[in-house]
């Protein structure tokens, strides 16, 4: 343990149990990016494990986990309140309040684990509580990725990735999956938490020792990435640095257009095949025909859908194609007005035809559409994101088959950082591509959103390619390396090869069978350990 974790241990002892919960859970959301001080969490680990030892009652196990995760959640979650500064239907302070409530029912699942472990471990010793809460905590973190619609953000796993250059500890993830990896995080603040019992105990000084050192050399170790060679298809990845002020502003549609153009360069020749990406909210116009003419020509500067196919298509030339995010509509049965729409990736050729798409599936509440409109409408509530039709959802992973530019799997935004629901393992693609808008999130939302594209890469043993508005954008291989990034707020462009792709893991196999089973095994050890305290 580091002295800076030692410290805080020291002062946090002083406090209430209660309050000394929620400020655990805080700390160990330091290990998160911008900041990856991954020794705190490891440190908060080992105290929610010293508090849930000291419970007496199952409901107090289920405080302590709760409170546990409300400040866990709260500080990780911070970037969400950034959000409510772009719109003007409700207050800019509203966004406090909103991630304070998020964070009380997020608080469920660490509750869910921590009581989960205090039965099964409540008689057995210290290892025994460390294998039960890493079990228990897998299972939580997979039910929150799916229980009312899933909000999979900042899994306590992504406290394990290295920097940029290397994947750190997350090089596990294909044969743990990510679930699985956030248990190996709770390990590993098990065996910090087993030394400082250890040492005051007055074991013998060599056992506590190695046991506090082991997590910071798998930590610290430089994992080597798994080989790979140079990819073959070339691209141009466009990160155009549009803000969000001026984003989805009608009067500056054109403007926008124009400056994402710009920056993807010359066209692709015949001779070439270049594959262009821009981001989420990248093409402004309506692609599609059939729409009634008064959405064409109130909302777009090119109020032919024929005409704004043409000029993408001239934008990536003969030997281009597009991916781009854009928006489709969805008409009554009549056809005579739109009943929803759908937030979608199209692919666009040198002709300037549809070659695809794809419809996001996995929607933001209160982003992209609003729960329970028919009451919450009425009480001032709106999405955040302007407009009163609601986004609907899309069918799920899908590989679009681009000919000689490839077979695309496609995420858009927040969708990768939904573990083992990011391809279809009926039709492995060669690389996902994720498009975002991450202009919304501040500061913290961008470099937690990449880390999570990484774990995705590494998981799946594919490349990802991040094309956002105004940063973080990324070349990231299977490894989990990230080879290329726009940095925040930059306009620029990325251009190189797309890497390949590495055999299918364990876990593109299994998906989250795969965490789950390393789950029973745990909770099984745990289970048999507390057994044999028993005797």
């Amino acid at each position: 343990m580091t002295a800076a974790s030692s410290r805080i241990v020291r002062h946090f002892r002083s406090l209430p149990p209660p309050l000394l919960a929620f400020a655990a859970g805080a700390v160990a959301a330091t290990g998160f990016r911008p900041l990856s001080l991954w020794t705190l969490t490891l440190a908060a680990l080992a105290m929610l494990l010293g508090l849930l030892a000291n419970c007496n009652k199952a409901s107090h196990a289920a405080l302590v986990g709760w409170l546990f995760g409300v400040g866990h959640f709260w500080l990780g979650n911070t970037w969400i309140a950034t959000a409510f500064t772009y719109q003007a239907e409700m207050p800019a302070w509203l966004g406090w309040i909103a991630v304070f409530l998020l964070s009380l029912y997020l608080a469920v699942y660490p509750m869910l684990a921590a009581l989960g472990a205090w039965f099964i471990a409540r008689r057995g010793g210290t290892i025994t509580l460390a294998l039960a809460l890493a079990g228990c905590w897998i299972v939580a973190e997979w039910l929150r990725a799916w229980v009312f619609s899933g909000f999979a953000w900042n899994p306590l796993g992504a406290v394990t990735l290295g920097s940029f250059g290397r994947p750190g500890l997350a090089l596990l993830a294909p044969w743990l999956g990510t679930y699985a990896l956030s248990g190996l995080t709770v390990l590993l603040g098990g065996a910090w938490y087993w030394a400082a019992i250890a040492f005051r105990r007055g074991a013998p000084p060599w056992k506590p020792s190695l046991a506090a050192i082991f997590p910071v050399i798998l930590m610290m170790a430089p994992f080597p990435p798994p080989g790979q060679g140079e990819g073959s298809l070339p691209f141009r990845l466009v990160q155009p640095d549009i803000r969000q002020e001026v984003l989805n502003e009608p009067l500056h549609f054109e403007a926008n257009f124009i400056q994402t153009a710009v920056l993807s360069g010359p066209a692709a020749s015949q001779d070439d095949t270049t594959l262009f990406l821009w981001p989420e909210s990248g093409v402004p116009d309506y692609l599609r025909p059939g729409y009634p003419r008064r959405y064409y020509v109130a909302t777009t500067y090119a109020a032919d859908p024929d005409a704004a196919r043409k000029r993408i298509g001239d934008v990536v030339g003969p030997g281009g194609m597009l991916l781009t995010g854009t928006v489709d509509l969805v008409l009554n049965a009549e056809g005579t007005r739109a009943a929803g729409a759908k937030n979608v990736v199209t692919a666009i050729g040198p002709d300037g035809a549809i070659a695809g798409s794809y419809a996001k599936a996995h929607l933001v509440p209160y982003g992209e559409y609003l729960p329970m409109r028919s009451i919450l409408e009425p009480l001032g509530l709106s999405r955040l994101v302007a407009g009163s039709l609601d986004f609907l959802a899309g069918p799920g992973p899908r590989t679009l088959d681009l000919g000689k530019w490839g077979q695309a799997g496609v995420q858009i935004c927040y969708e990768i950082v939904f573990s083992g629901e990011v391809v279809d393992r009926d039709s492995r693609p060669d690389y996902i591509f994720n498009p975002s808008n991450d202009g919304w999130f501040g500061s913290w939302g961008p470099p937690q959103h990449l880390a999570q594209a990484r774990l995705r890469a590494i998981e799946e043993g594919l490349p990802v390619l991040r094309a956002t508005t105004t940063g973080i954008s990324a070349v990231i291989d299977a490894g989990g390396v990230v080879r290329q990034h726009a940095p925040l707020q930059t306009a620029t462009r990325l251009d190189g090869k797309v890497p390949p792709a590495l055999a299918p893991t364990l876990f593109a196999r299994l998906g989250n069978v795969l965490p789950l089973g390393w789950a029973i095994l745990l909770i099984v050890a745990a289970v048999v350990a507390s057994r044999r305290a028993r005797r």
